[in-house]
């Protein structure tokens, strides 16, 4: 697949990939290499990167636990220390193999070591693939409330090895479409046409819809870096799916949702919302609630996880002059940026969600 340009960096795909990467790792380069990693990674993808790291610098492996509930602070200080204790520099780089949870914290981390050391994001699943890995946004959570903490700063580059995918279950996959969902509904209906039959779907499909989605994010990102205007399209389905998905993290009585499972729901309620302010059709609402929901199993909610989840909105990063903010379909394939919405039709949306 073809390398995407990017304002700073680049990503590559496969072999590509590394051969890049030999030649970005030299030792008049780099002092040292930290790859970072969870659990999963270190054990079925960390092998596959160091068969095909081609380097003469010293590399010290970085352990995290699974999970978001660990994308935190008090990890970031764990991962701080690890670098100091093992001899790293301004000039180590780090390399963050793994999903959203390593390329979201290990960003975040190079950014403020030493104010800031080089780091390369090599995603191991469908959603940090075609999100988390690019567009330069690093952080952390505060407490259940998804990146309240971060920075903007981009990678040296990102490397798409689509052979990781063969790691993952069915439901990361599923998490990872929901992005892949989203960028068709903002910015190319031919795109979410795309997605209509899944079910003859086969490899190589999958690979060009990656490269495609990575297309998309990255002609919004390239335009407004810092998202003061078009990359608030990214943010559609995530003003309510990040606070469903902050809700059942935090609520010891549910199953944790993962990102894309809570978008996923995000992108319904907030299409419902569309049209109701007459930005959708009834027939494309229909059209969206249908795809999304064959994919996605049907979450539940009762009328006090609705509340909640409504409190939390407050606390959504995009929110401006204390105002929820939405960025809400015009039609498939088009946006409007910075829409309200009042919480009685909120309350709608999960009402048409539920039937």
């Amino acid at each position: 697949m073809q390398t995407i340009t990017a304002n700073n960096y680049s990503v590559y795909f496969d072999s590509k990939g590394y051969e890049t990467l030999a030649e970005m790792l030299k030792p008049s380069h780099y002092s040292k290499i930290f790859i970072l990693v969870d659990e999963n990674t270190s054990q079925y993808c960390l092998p596959h990167l160091l068969n095909n790291l081609a380097t003469e610098i010293e590399i010290e492996i970085i352990e995290l636990e699974v999970g978001e509930i660990h994308k935190n602070i008090a990890t970031c200080t764990e991962v701080w220390g690890a670098l100091s204790d093992l001899g790293g520099d301004r000039k180590s780089i780090l390399i963050n193999l793994g999903g959203g949870v390593i390329s979201d914290l290990g960003g975040f981390v190079a950014c403020t070591f030493k104010r800031g050391i080089d780091f390369i994001n090599i995603p191991t699943t469908l959603l940090s693939m075609v999100d988390a890995s690019i567009g330069g946004k690093n952080g952390v959570d505060l407490g259940n409330l998804k990146n309240q903490i971060g920075i903007i700063r981009e990678p040296k580059a990102v490397i798409v090895d689509t052979q990781f995918l063969s790691t993952l279950p069915q439901n990361e996959m599923r998490s990872g479409l929901a992005e892949m969902l989203k960028h068709g509904l903002i910015f190319d209906k031919k795109y979410w046409d795309k997605f209509k039959n899944l079910k003859n779907l086969q490899t190589e499909d999958l690979n060009q819809l990656i490269h495609q989605s990575i297309q998309i994010k990255n002609e919004i990102v390239c335009e407004d870096l810092t998202e003061n205007g078009i990359r608030k399209s990214l943010n559609f389905g995530h003003t309510l799916g990040h606070a469903i998905e902050s809700y059942f993290l935090e609520n010891d009585s549910k199953t944790s949702l993962l990102h894309g499972e809570a978008i996923a729901v995000g992108m319904i309620l907030e299409s419902f919302i569309s049209r109701e302010k007459e930005l959708l059709t009834k027939e494309e609402y229909q059209e969206i609630k249908y795809i999304i929901n064959d994919i996605f199993e049907r979450v539940e909610f009762s009328q006090i996880d609705i509340e909640k989840i409504i409190e939390l909105l407050i606390f959504d990063k995009k929110n401006e002059f204390g105002k929820v903010q939405f960025a809400l379909l015009d039609g498939i394939g088009k946006i409007k940026i910075n829409q309200e919405s009042d919480n009685e039709l909120i309350y709608k949306a999960f009402e048409d969600y539920s039937v």
